[in-house]
Formats: structure tokens, sequence, C-alpha cells
């Protein structure tokens, strides 16, 4: 059972939210597709879905392959936005890229509005972590927030919606995180003592060990509330 957080108060976050799921990986290392494997009685994806399911995060769009036909059947059961690519994008960077477009069309942000990027990769977020992410987002005026665990920086990562040109003008065959190392100064990190935050479903044992960890939480949380 996820851990209800309350959300921000209504005053704190003047600006727009937007989250971009890219989901049109293959899972090749998986041997399944990790979106639609079991999680806390629901699957993967329905689970992040549902945590990202706040008042602060105004819509949720998924990029997935054209011929996922079974993904897009799952996410029709959800509110999220399905953005359907043309042919199967061939990097991250590429969905991430038909995402925002999909928001532009849609929602015209301005340039103080904010996205928040959540790879398939890593489809699991604490609600914990979502609420402090948030409450750090619109209490100052990052232009890329991300968790760090430790060294290591992880997901999900906050963008302001003003680098988002700046992305589509990143040269082909670049990652989005050129941003940052053209300009070091755009990331604020904030820090966490959850390890979630490092998550990568990529093989089977990675669901299992991280599958079994958020149970056991789940089954504590739920004790803590009972008592």
């Amino acid at each position: 059972m996820s851990q209800v957080i309350a959300p921000i108060p209504q005053k704190s976050y003047a600006s727009r939210l937007f989250a971009l799921i890219p989901a049109a990986g293959r899972s090749r290392r998986m041997g399944a597709p990790k979106l639609l494997l079991p999680w806390g009685g629901t699957t993967v994806i329905e689970h992040l879905l549902t945590t990202l399911a706040r008042p602060e995060i105004c819509a949720a769009f998924v990029v997935v392959r054209p011929t996922d036909f079974i993904l897009r059947a799952t996410l029709a059961r959800t509110a999220a936005i399905v953005i359907a690519a043309d042919q199967d994008p061939p990097d991250m960077r590429d969905s991430v890229e038909l995402g925002l477009k999909a928001i532009q069309d849609r929602l015209q942000p301005s340039d103080a509005d904010g996205w928040l990027l959540i790879p398939a990769d890593h489809p699991v977020i604490e609600p914990e972590v979502l609420n402090g992410l948030l409450t750090q987002w619109f209490a100052a005026n990052a232009e890329v927030l991300v968790p760090k665990f430790g060294e290591h920086r992880g997901h999900p990562t906050l963008f302001r919606w003003s680098l988002a040109k700046r992305i589509r003008q990143l040269p082909r065959g670049v990652g989005i995180n050129a941003l940052w190392r053209e300009s070091p100064g755009l990331i604020t990190e904030w820090p966490t003592d959850c390890e979630s935050v490092l998550i990568d479903l990529d093989t089977p044992q990675d669901y299992e060990h991280w599958r079994s960890e958020f149970e056991s939480k789940s089954i504590l949380v739920e004790r803590s509330r009972t008592d």
C-alpha cells in the first residue's frame, strides 16, 4: 500500500508542472515488458501514475511505441495522456522530444512552468521523495532539480519549461544530460536518504529485489497506522 502524502498547499504553486514518462523501450534485459509487471496490487506503470496523481501535477504524458498495444490498453485505464510515436523512437531523447512537443501543442506552457521526467528504467517513485522534490521545486527557482542519494544523482528530474527549447537544439546523438555538462550551474541537488531514487529495473533480479523491498516497506507502513 502506498503511503499517502498530503499535497502542498495550493498557494505554493502558481506555475504548472507536467509529468513525462518515456515508455518506448523494449525491456530486452528484463525479458518481459517491465511497465506491465505486477507491483503493489497493480502494474508498475499504473503504480507510478497513481503516485503522480497529485494536484501539483497537471497532467502525465506517456510516450509509447506505435505497436505496443498491450501497454496502450493498460494506460487507457488511467488518466494519462498517451503519445504514440509514428515509429519506434531510437533512444530516450527522441521520446522526450516527442513528449515535450505534445505538451507544447496541447497545453502551451510558459517558461516558468515545469516538467518532471521519469524514465521507464526508473519507474518507481516513493511518495515521500515526490513530496520533498515538489516542496523544493515550488519553494525555489531551480532550473533543474534532481534527487541525490549519497554521491549519486537519481530520478525523477524536474526541469523548467524554458529548457525544452535548449533540448531540441542539442546535437543529435547527445543525451539530455549534456545540458548540465555545458552549464553545471543549472542543477540544484536535493539530498535524500531514499535509495529508491537510484532504482533501475533492468533485469529480473532488479525487479524481484526492489519489489520485495517495497512490499516489506508497505507492510511496515500499514502496521504503523494500526498500532
